[in-house]
């Protein structure tokens, strides 16, 4: 190709709006373009990388068993009120109505359709396991798309679903599939980690995610480095039994102090009601009395499907709404406003499930790990001291609904957890059988007795996958693309084209490599060395050959691999030979 006729065009800035480092690197290189907000044209050079990314995934994807198929953008509504997951998707699910009143949906997902197709031909457990998968355009409504094709709301994926006949057939799909993954995502060059996850609006028992370590990822992930474990802020566990000891703050000077019988108590003591004027906050309210905040319980309130809800938690700890909304399986989740509490009968501030009535009541699970918890008394300016669970009050649910941090306690070996920031670049599902039940996706065992189909799901979004790549993989200068995924091998850069010579071996050289199925992006414009050497690095082309007068006097050409400073020399004679070399073994590094 030649850069003249390449359709696109390179910038030295990136738009204001640009907020990623992708975002604007695949702007400024001229690889994609914005349509509207979470919108994006992929132009010929960002096509090409889409395009290998996506043959990378084909392979991995045959190689594991699956088989390739295509299935409709246009859904059914009806095949989403069969499964009730159009309840769970709400808004972010884009629906229109035909010209015959029939209601429609823009695949968000396909686990419907290919759900429903296995229905229709799935008879046997002969038939079993199936693996089958597409590459295929997805429609999310997202609130707020960003950060370029971090978060879009069309895109590419790929999908497979699988079938088996029991959880331990599941469990054998589901482990071909992480490996398919890791080796997709070493295959781009990608460095990735896997952690457990929440399995949010798609469902099911299980599903962990594919994180690329990015201080751009909208995603936080706690990991621990002594044992292993890893997951999705939203999912991870964390050892509360020694939260209280590994965060309880310092009473402070002049506090009122608890009696060390009171503080050490291993057994519930009376309930007292004690003033706490002006003392809201449980950062007050702990100083105020010289207690540790982990020995006092939170009142956090919220709406949930338009019902009021009271969550109590250990006051060192905060709610993980993630794990609240699927402990309450509601869809809508928000902090209550302050006439919303107020018109609950609630006391902000000064607030606890002691003698609350007619209220749903959630609790962490942290409120069974201690004694006499100070807590609300539901009246201004006063408080409970050695409230106790479940003697002073009672629950609706408990469970584990806390949100884990940098420092907490691993919830497998006891080590301190880190954190850090990711991309999230692949996620699979153990779904189980609640979508096939509902969709008649069954089969008749050996036995001859009909059972649903266990499923799993397995999604890669190629467009985040394509920009998480150029997010741990570039320099102030511009993108730098691994030889498998990159648009061209080579850029090939001539130097004062005003002068026959260097034309005449440019030209040459071109027509060489590409004679020699060597992917050459031809730098034929009339351009300084500084915009051309500019050029090359922000496109990130793995190697680069520069001929000029001064090489010609040898009857060479420069050669540059884009992560290296140093540059060499080769002959012009069977140069694509030497070229292919180059690539092959940096293709093996």
């Amino acid at each position: 190709m030649r850069f003249s006729k390449l359709f696109g065009k390179t910038l030295r800035q990136a738009p204001a709006e640009a907020e990623s480092v992708s975002h604007q690197l695949l702007l400024r290189a001229g690889m994609i373009a914005q349509v509207a907000a979470g919108i994006y044209s992929y132009l010929p050079s960002g096509w090409r990388v889409l395009r290998k990314i996506e043959n990378i995934i084909r392979e991995e994807m045959d190689k594991a068993g699956g088989q390739e198929l295509m299935l409709p953008v246009l859904q059914p509504f009806e095949l989403w009120q069969q499964s009730g997951r159009y309840v769970s998707f709400g808004q972010t699910m884009f629906t229109l109505t035909d010209r015959k009143e029939h209601k429609l949906a823009l695949g968000p997902t396909h686990e419907e359709v290919i759900a429903d197709l296995a229905h229709r031909y799935v008879q046997s457990y002969r038939d079993l396991p199936l693996l089958v998968y597409q590459i295929q355009t997805k429609f999310r409504d997202e609130p707020r798309p960003r950060g370029g094709l971090l978060r879009v709301r069309e895109f590419i994926m790929k999908d497979l679903y699988s079938f088996d006949v029991d959880e331990a057939a599941l469990d054998e799909s589901y482990r071909k599939m992480s490996q398919a993954y890791q080796n997709i995502y070493a295959r781009c060059g990608l460095s990735t980690s896997i952690v457990e996850a929440d399995s949010g609006a798609i469902g099911g028992k299980e599903s962990h995610e594919f994180m690329v370590i990015s201080e751009t990822g909208e995603d936080e992930m706690v990991f621990c480095p002594h044992c292993g474990y890893s997951a999705n802020v939203e999912k991870a566990r964390i050892s509360k039994d020694v939260i209280a000891v590994s965060r309880s703050p310092e009473p402070s000077e002049g506090a009122a102090k608890q009696s060390p019988s009171e503080g050490a108590a291993k057994q519930p003591l009376p309930l007292e009601e004690i003033a706490t004027p002006e003392q809201k906050t449980i950062e007050e309210v702990a100083n105020f009395l010289g207690v540790p905040s982990s020995q006092t319980l939170k009142a956090v309130f919220y709406i949930a499907d338009r019902e009021f809800v009271f969550v109590v938690i250990r006051g060192d700890l905060e709610v993980n709404e993630t794990k609240l909304r699927n402990t309450l399986k509601c869809n809508e989740l928000r902090i209550a406003t302050e006439s919303e509490v107020a018109e609950a009968g609630m006391v902000a501030g000064f607030a606890s499930p002691i003698g609350i009535k007619g209220t749903k009541v959630i609790a962490d699970d942290s409120i069974t790990l201690g004694f006499n918890f100070i807590a609300g008394a539901n009246k201004p300016g006063y408080h409970f001291k050695n409230a106790n669970y479940p003697r002073d009050f009672q629950v609706d649910t408990l469970a584990d609904i806390a949100l884990a941090h940098q420092g907490d306690k691993c919830p497998e070996c006891g080590g301190k957890l880190s954190s850090t920031r990711g991309i999230e670049v692949g996620h699979i599902f153990k779904l189980g059988i609640f979508i096939s039940e509902k969709l008649g996706a069954s089969f008749l065992d050996q036995d001859g007795v009909s059972r649903p189909a266990v499923m799993g799901c397995y999604g890669i979004g190629l467009g985040r996958l394509l920009a998480a790549i150029v997010e741990q993989s570039h320099d102030d200068n511009g993108i730098i693309w691994p030889i498998s995924v990159a648009p061209y091998q080579v850029y090939l850069c001539p130097l004062h084209l005003d002068n026959p010579a260097v034309t005449s071996a440019a030209e040459k050289v071109y027509q060489e490599l590409e004679n020699a199925g060597i992917e050459v992006l031809f730098d034929d414009r009339d351009e300084s060395p500084g915009v051309k050497f500019n050029d090359a690095d922000l496109l990130g082309i793995p190697l680069r050959l520069t001929i000029s007068p001064r090489t010609l006097q040898n009857q060479s050409i420069e050669t540059k691999w884009r992560t290296e400073k140093e540059t060499q020399l080769l002959p012009l004679e069977n140069l694509a030979a030497e070229v292919n070399k180059l690539l092959i073994v940096n293709k093996c590094d």
